[in-house]
């Protein structure tokens, strides 16, 4: 936002220079972020006439013309062609001096003697038109200094508006904040209208069919009115806002829209249908041409201004082609409306059309304004085009709003702000603000906030406005007298940190995968059609087929980064990650979240070495892993029951894993039928487990025991089992349900199957060791022992000693 100073200054008197006034309004909050001079580096410029313009003698794209400065008569040599004898111009004689410490001297071109300049509005530092050069009001007095006549130098400072203040998007807005952080008076312009003739519901009505997206409309109707060029002032004044000048009735519109902050529309009366307004949605598909000549077309959510037929306006964004003013316009209707931001903005967005309009009413115009901003613009008008104002304004406000009511505590502004600040300075903060008291105690102040500051809605803003005008610079720095101490990281994050660390430490690589996943890898890797698994939290908006679903297990994303690797060459690998996954719940809008770590191997078991062998990784790779992983978390009686039913696994090195009779997952080796759809070289082994599932089983690890006093006694058994009705955990479990106090470790160390055992039985050699804490053990209590141990094992497994 463009504000000129010497506009500022109508509005509320100081005396603090550009560069004062730039950190005072930067450090409540409304940082400026340019201080520009206008007309600085100009000398010796004045207002001239051209006498007579002519032709060069030796160039067609010259002219040669005689000038006067009311003294003196000067040969000039011009490039532009948009002058005519009797013109004003700004003219540069030989010594005056230009922006950019350019120097004017007596040039000879092609043949002719230029005895100065006369110049455009970019040569002179005022404008960006370099179309020609700049033609002053036939009414400017010649031989005046161009820099007196236009009242130059000007200061403008450029004022970086953050989104919620669109009260700031004005002259009077920044004024507003200059008052209130300086104490002075602001003196906001009171409009009076002239008005005779009819009454303007005889030559209009309006009619809000959609008010949901249309608060209020106000229309004025002006009669007679003579379209033309804008008096110099209010055309320095737009462009010195970055405004380009069109006619003085649009100019008018865009004069008040940076005075007043809100925007304002004129349509030639005479060419809407009826003379009448209808606001209301657009047809889905309806094409309509805005002032810049583009076709758009439009949709259902689009809000527009019609006349008894057709669209003639863009509400909130840009007039139409078919209702602009023009230069035989002699009736003009003024529309001054409030439109719903979140609609405006979209309709801006879907188009690509931005404009000072749209720019205010996305981020909130004030309702109760317009009315001001409709009766300055038609005051103007009058003044600067003539015509008659019909009498009344049409108003069309279905509900009235009502502004909103904040009570403030004197010690919430104390606790907040870290200072105190007293109770008469506070109210006097939000009076100069434009609030208005509506109760006060000794501990609180409610207030009626003024509905152009659109972005007070809470006890904490009133707060921040507090700060922001008593100074942020001079609320005192302070330690906090509570000593800060870091909360312990959720049991989750630990427990997902602790795997981390387990599996790295047996050489795996954590692996970072998508939360997004294929529902087609049910299929790849060969999960029941009555998987729970294959119930996916599908995306409203995927990427693509292969990230539309929430991801039901890690194994996928693994498996696509293995078989990246070996594509790479990288033959041996050991991958996991540690990640939810997302199962839908019946009637929930949000799906379960578990915690899952997953892991795959391939490649060789050991290293290249000159001690490894060619042994490839397998089940009981996997199986290692897993076992060291959960131990580290301080689960103790694993059991790993086979599981051929897990269809992605080899049928014969499956498994399940449980821990206090609690399922926490699987491993085992992948299928070899199935590697192929996922381009992977075998065999491939893992495992995944449901992290959440650990960590109600984990126990922290204890103190230590000390070494054993007493001697352990280890004896070894040789039994044959039938290995159709027992399998190797099974005879675990049987040692341990025996149930003897003593038994401190069970072991399989060899497995024997050949001449002299029995057909269909196999030879286990179990090692058990025995122990007591408070004595040597006798032959005579491990033998007790031991029977005690092959009673269960017969029970049980129906094993006998060999």
């Amino acid at each position: 936002m463009r504000v000129p100073v010497s506009w500022l200054k109508e509005y509320v008197e100081f005396d603090l220079g550009p560069e004062a006034l730039a950190e005072r309004l930067t450090m409540a909050g409304l940082e400026v972020g340019a201080v520009e001079r206008r007309g600085e580096g100009i000398e010796g410029v004045v207002v001239a006439q051209i006498l007579e313009k002519g032709r060069h003698p030796n160039a067609d794209r010259l002219s040669l013309c005689r000038v006067t400065d009311g003294a003196e008569t000067y040969e000039i040599v011009c490039g532009a062609t948009n002058m005519a004898a009797g013109d004003k111009v700004a003219l540069a004689r030989v010594g005056a001096r230009l922006p950019g410490g350019f120097k004017i001297k007596k040039t000879k071109i092609r043949g002719q003697v230029s005895y100065g300049m006369m110049c455009s509005e970019r040569e002179l530092g005022l404008g960006e038109d370099h179309s020609g050069i700049l033609i002053l009001p036939a009414d400017a007095p010649v031989g005046a200094d161009l820099l007196e006549y236009l009242g130059l130098p000007e200061t403008v400072i450029e004022v970086e508006i953050t989104p919620n203040r669109p009260d700031c998007l004005s002259v009077v807005g920044v004024a507003r904040e200059v008052a209130a952080l300086t104490g002075a008076a602001l003196r906001v312009p009171e409009p009076r209208v002239p008005e005779e003739g009819p009454a303007v519901g005889e030559l209009t009505s309006v009619e809000i069919r959609d008010p949901d997206l249309c608060h209020r409309y106000a229309a004025r109707v002006i009669r007679g009115v003579r379209v033309g060029p804008s008096p110099l002032w209010l055309r320095r004044r737009l462009e010195a806002c970055g405004v380009r000048s069109i006619n003085n009735v649009v100019d008018v519109t865009n004069y008040v829209l940076l005075e007043l902050g809100h925007p304002l529309h004129a349509f030639d009366r005479n060419r809407l249908v009826e003379g009448r307004i209808v606001v209301q949605r657009a047809r889905d598909g309806e094409r309509f041409t805005t002032l810049d000549g583009q076709e758009r077309e439009l949709d259902a959510d689009t809000l527009v201004i019609c006349d008894a037929e057709r669209p003639v306006a863009l509400a909130g964004v840009m007039g139409g082609e078919n209702s602009e003013v023009e230069p035989d316009t002699t009736d003009v209707l003024l529309e001054s409306a409030w439109f719903l931001p979140s609609n405006i903005r979209r309709t801006s967005r879907r188009l690509g059309l931005r404009t000072e309009a749209s720019y205010r009413f996305e981020r909130g115009t004030d309702i109760e304004g317009l009315l001001r901003a409709l009766d300055r613009a038609t005051e103007l008008i009058v003044q600067l085009a003539g015509g008659t104002v019909a009498r009344g304004v049409y108003d069309a406000y279905p509900t009235r709003h009502e502004p909103a009511r904040v009570r403030l505590r004197y010690d919430r502004v104390r606790g907040l702000l870290g200072t105190e600040i007293r109770a008469d300075e506070v109210r006097t903060i939000l009076t100069s603000l434009g609030m208005a008291e509506e109760g006060a105690d000794a501990e609180s102040v409610t207030v009626r906030v003024p509905t152009h500051r659109v972005d007070l809605e809470r006890e904490v803003d009133l707060i921040e406005e507090v700060a922001r005008i008593h100074g942020y610079e001079r609320i005192p720095t302070t330690l906090p007298r509570v000593p800060m101490r870091p909360d312990p990281a959720p049991a989750r994050r630990r427990a997902a940190n602790r795997a981390r660390d387990l599996l790295a430490g047996q050489g795996y690589y954590e692996a970072v995968c998508l939360s997004f996943g294929d529902p087609a890898d049910d299929d790849r890797l060969g999960l029941p059609a009555e998987d729970p698994r294959r119930r996916h939290v599908i995306l409203a908006n995927p990427l693509g087929r292969d990230s539309s679903a929430l991801r039901t297990t890690l194994v996928p994303g693994l498996l696509r980064s293995l078989a990246r690797n070996q594509r790479r060459q990288v033959r041996s690998a050991r991958l996991f990650e540690v990640g939810r996954t997302f199962h839908p719940r019946e009637g929930e809008a949000l799906p379960d979240e578990t915690l899952r770590v997953a892991a795959v191997a391939a490649g060789a078991r050991d290293p290249l070495a000159w001690w490894s062998g060619d042994e490839a990784v397998d089940f009981f790779d996997a199986k290692g892993a897993l076992e060291t992983l959960l131990t580290g978390f301080g689960l103790g009686s694993l059991r790993f029951v086979p599981a051929p039913e897990l269809s992605w696994l080899h049928p014969g090195r499956a498994a399940r894993v449980e821990a206090e009779g609690r399922a926490l997952g699987w491993v085992g080796e992948f299928h070899p039928g199935r590697l192929g759809a996922w381009d992977l070289e075998g065999p491939v082994a893992g495992f995944e487990v449901d992290l959440d599932a650990v960590l109600g089983l984990a126990r922290e690890p204890g103190a230590f025991p000390g070494l054993p006093r007493y001697p352990a006694v280890q004896r070894d058994l040789a039994i044959l089992v039938d290995p159709a009705r027992a399998r190797a955990q099974d005879v675990v479990d049987a040692v341990w349900s025996a149930g003897s106090p003593l038994v401190r470790d069970v072991e399989i160390f060899d497995v024997y199957r050949g001449e002299r055992i029995p057909e269909g039985l196999v030879s286990l050699a179990l090692r058990l060791t025995y122990r007591a804490d408070d004595r040597t053990l006798t032959d005579e209590e491990v033998r007790a022992e031991e029977a005690r141990v092959l009673e269960s094992l017969a029970a049980r497994t129906g094993a006998r000693l060999r």
